[in-house]
């Protein structure tokens, strides 16, 4: 089996997810605005050096900005976009295909997509400041480098989720390993921020002592090769070419060497856990004693568990937490605004309820048994919403109290919480109606990064949406907390926690009829075949 069939195949399973549903269509065609949004400002973005004529500026520029990109593609499909497996390695398992032959194809069909070619133009750029600074050779070898970086890039992406995927499924290794990888990918928002903040104060002669060095890593090399011959430093140029292809080669190889254990769905070490005789009823094993023994109990329980057993809701809820502590911290300490936490706490109660944006695609066809036995939308939503807010109330509380101890001021930390609730309550009121309109599929793996065709740029989008409504619903309270000023430290908690709990049941009594109506059409969106 050649590479190029991996290729076609994965055309053909694009092109039939595009024909079975209009909405992938109109995702399809959102994201590619979006690609070619992005890469028309990367391009200009990284061009501008070279229309300058500033060599020092593009020394600076494109290995700070190529190592920023090669980041992102290791980040950001942990976060919010997931990855792309419509070629999923398990489905090869049975084939009688070689590791380098299935590792290869899979990593040239990771490239046909739109944020592979929206990467790659935008890293034109690069191309046009090494040719005006250093003519054809320099533009040559420029282009070598961006397609270099560009198989750096999902090299990277696919052997850390791969190897993540394999981690969690051990019951030993997966704590340490979502808690570590899930804090690396938090602190991008707060690495952003703090370059953000810093660019006014910076000292540039510092600033390109760091591009210096990261030039000669594995994250910048390979966009400042072109600029390398522009400068007159040719020799350096294949010691960085050996630099980045040793770095590939590593990565594919711990990318193979993950990817067989995905195939036949190995977990080192799993070993079944012993559990002591009780006397109670299994029933009750299942039903924790401060739930009560109902319909609704059974199914908060039922979520309880899920989320800390299942990987995909497990990664998900970690990666909240540890962005919920590091962005409010920081955005604290940084920033000299009195009004910085509380509009800091809103972005992460309406986080927190993002979470369960697609709620339903975690179960996929196993939602079948709830629509068989006719749970009404209501029991169903506030079941599924109690069991997450038994991680989340305490987790939004320990931020408040963190948020409280590093501001030094104790004595907001009841009107913090109470904007802390009411953002969380708002947030799932505009995401329940989100995660029965808008439900769609994730692939059958053991990947919890994986994402079906389109489906990354749904749940961005989804994402989007409830901050940005949250962030909209919520802006009287901030108003109110400006007005009221100190009776707010006393009034602030009760009137978030009413407002929150107000417009949670507002969202509940929209979403629960509509699920009645659309149970068929949700199991049907959540199983389709990926």
């Amino acid at each position: 089996m050649k590479v190029r069939h991996f290729v076609r195949l994965k055309l053909r399973l694009t092109a039939n997810g595009l024909r079975a549903q209009s909405w992938r269509v109109v995702v399809f065609v959102l994201g590619v605005v979006f690609a070619v949004f992005g890469a028309v400002l990367g391009y200009a973005a990284f061009s501008l050096p070279g229309l300058v004529e500033e060599q020092r500026a593009a020394e600076i520029a494109l290995p700070l900005g190529g190592a920023l990109l090669v980041l992102s593609w290791l980040f950001l499909p942990l976060l919010f976009f997931g990855v792309d497996e419509s070629l999923d390695p398990a489905r090869f398992a049975l084939l009688p295909l070689r590791r380098p032959v299935l590792i290869r194809g899979l990593l040239v069909a990771s490239l046909i997509g739109v944020p592979a070619l929206g990467t790659f133009a935008a890293t034109l750029g690069m191309v046009h400041t090494a040719a005006r600074l250093g003519g054809p050779a320099a533009a040559l070898t420029e282009l070598a480098g961006v397609t270099a970086g560009l198989l750096l890039c999902s090299a990277i992406s696919r052997a850390v989720t791969s190897a993540f995927a394999t981690a969690l499924r051990s019951r030993r290794a997966r704590d340490l390993a979502t808690l570590l990888l899930a804090a690396l990918a938090a602190l991008i928002g707060p690495l952003q921020l703090a370059a953000l903040g810093g660019a006014q104060y910076a000292d540039w002669d510092r600033v390109g002592a760091v591009a210096d060095v990261v030039a000669w890593t594995p994250l910048g090399a390979p966009y400042s090769m072109g600029v390398d011959v522009a400068a007159g430093r040719a020799w350096a140029v294949p010691v960085k070419a050996v630099l980045v292809t040793a770095s590939i080669g590593l990565l594919l190889w711990w990318w193979s060497a993950t990817v067989e254990r995905a195939m036949l769905g190995a977990a080192d070490g799993a070993r079944p856990r012993q559990r002591s005789a009780s006397r109670r009823g299994p029933v009750a094993e299942l039903l924790p004693r401060w739930l009560p023994a109902t319909r609704f109990g059974a199914l908060t329980a039922r979520e309880v568990r899920y989320w800390w057993r299942e990987m995909r809701r497990r990664a998900s809820l970690i990666t909240f937490l540890v962005v919920g502590v590091f962005l409010p911290v920081f955005v604290t300490v940084t920033s000299e605004s009195r009004s910085a936490p509380t509009g800091t706490l809103a972005f992460v109660g309406a986080l927190a309820a993002v979470t369960l944006a697609n709620q339903f695609g975690f179960e996929g066809s196993a939602y079948a048994a709830n629509v068989v036995a006719g749970v009404p939308g209501r029991v169903e939503l506030a079941s599924r919403a109690a069991g997450f807010s038994a991680y989340a109330g305490p987790s939004l509380l320990a931020i408040t109290l963190v948020v409280g101890a590093v501001t030094g001021r104790p004595a907001e930390v009841p009107a913090l919480l109470g904007m802390l609730v009411a953002a969380y309550g708002v947030g799932l009121a505009i995401v329940l109606p989100m995660s029965v309109r808008a439900a769609y599929a994730l692939p059958d793996t053991t990947n919890p990064f994986a994402m079906s065709s389109g489906g990354g740029m749904v749940k961005g989008l989804l994402s989007l949406a409830a901050l940005f409504g949250a962030a909209l619903a919520t802006a009287p309270l901030h108003l109110g907390s400006a007005m009221l000023g100190d009776a707010w430290l006393w009034l602030g908690l009760p009137v978030g926690v009413a407002y929150g709990a107000a417009a949670f049941v507002i969202g509940l009594r929209l979403a629960g009829p509509m699920l009645d109506r659309r149970m068929p059409e949700l199991l049907a969106t959540v199983s389709a075949a990926q």
